[in-house]
């Protein structure tokens, strides 16, 4: 949790203030080598004025990430004097030189509206409520877990018995039926209704593996236990090597699938096999709403020098425009998904997901035209 800050006087010059300023940085080598030039710099310009720097690893404070709405890394914040300012890119050093001159002339504005006694008071008051904001903020993000924990664990044993219930059954009838047909001799119709009821048990224990696989993987999820192992990820070969397990679903619905994969597309700094659960969980929902005979496309893009873009589109029924921010949601259906399989927790697992990656997901969908998924990732440096 973030400390509050020791604001130091200089008597001599009458200067209560200090510049404060948070240094945000992950994992990545390349994100810590922003670090010394960053104080040396501060080091030469901090004569008449204190200047505060904390380098903050995000990894092991990943709540103050989300209270100052940081979306990119390495991120330098200026904290006092206010207001806020959060400088992020490349280029970290040529524009805290930039800003720097008209802090300073902002802080110096400041110390001459107040009293001495008065900026005292105000920046241990200020300081003070930073600590205790940070603090509540944590409190309440520690209590929605624990409230989204006990929903997840009523409503999953309540749905598990009706969801798994069905598929069991229909796949114990088809296997009973074949038992009783092997005894018989079989002409050309019966071998056809032997072939039918040998699919209908595949997909049934498929329909039954995805939703045991779904409760696992949310029920990791909800105690914020993800465990991610940050690398070099090749989104392009991953993506081909996810495709490839589905030619045979695509062929019975006759989709055809369109990968638009750049081969020059930079590696990203993430968990590939959370990655992968991301992309089969996208791609599984788009097969499953595409009607027979439709298109799925997977494409990736290079957005800036620090995202890459990964979109899967359908041509489904779409997503109505008021329900495109509910469908992340744990547990939420849409009221046409009612009597398939599933619990609902598909897209919230891949929120959480690419949100501990510090990325984004959201949906472009128009009723009766289709829907486009897309979630973004940063760059390997």
């Amino acid at each position: 949790m973030l400390e509050p800050p020791n604001y130091q006087t200089n008597s001599e010059s009458d200067r209560a203030a200090s510049i404060q300023l948070l240094l945000f940085v992950d994992e990545r080598p390349s994100s810590h080598e922003y670090i010394q030039p960053i104080r040396d710099y501060i080091k030469t310009v901090s004569q008449d004025y204190s200047c505060q720097l904390e380098v903050i690893e995000i990894h092991e404070q990943p709540h103050l990430v989300e209270h100052f709405r940081l979306v990119a890394t390495p991120a330098l914040v200026k904290v006092v004097p206010g207001p806020r300012q959060t400088l992020a890119g490349s280029n970290l050093v040529n524009q805290l030189k930039k800003w720097w001159p008209k802090w300073l002339s902002s802080l110096e504005e400041k110390n001459h509206q107040d009293k001495s006694a008065e900026k005292s008071t105000y920046f241990g008051y200020s300081a003070e409520l930073m600590r205790l904001s940070d603090e509540i903020f944590r409190l309440k993000k520690d209590k929605e877990n624990l409230q989204e924990q006990l929903r997840f664990k009523d409503q999953v044993l309540a749905m598990l018995a009706h969801d798994l219930r069905s598929p069991l059954t229909a796949a114990s009838i088809a296997v009973e039926t074949l038992e009783l047909a092997q005894h018989q001799e079989l002409n050309d119709k019966q071998e056809k209704l032997t072939a039918q009821l040998f699919n209908q048990t595949r997909n049934q224990f498929r329909v039954m593996n995805r939703l045991i696989t779904d409760i696992l993987q949310a029920s990791k999820s909800m105690n914020a236990q993800l465990h991610v192992q940050h690398g070099e990820v090749f989104l392009s070969e991953l993506s081909k090597e996810t495709v490839a397990q589905y030619h045979e679903l695509l062929r019975e619905k006759s989709l055809t699938l369109i990968q638009d994969i750049p081969q020059d597309v930079p590696p990203v700094y993430a968990d590939e096999e959370l990655i992968r659960q991301v992309i089969v969980n996208l791609l599984d929902n788009a097969i499953k709403y595409t009607p027979q005979g439709g298109e799925i496309t997977l494409s990736i893009l290079h957005r800036t020098s620090q995202k890459v873009q990964v979109s899967v589109c359908d041509t489904g029924p779409g997503i109505p425009e008021e329900k495109q921010e509910r469908i992340f949601e744990g547990h939420f259906r849409l009221q046409r998904d009612q009597e398939k399989e599933g619990y609902g927790l598909g897209l919230s697992l891949c929120r959480k997901i690419i949100r501990v990656h510090y990325g984004q997901i959201w949906v472009d969908s128009v009723p009766e035209q289709g829907s486009c998924f897309h979630f973004t990732l940063p760059v390997y440096r």
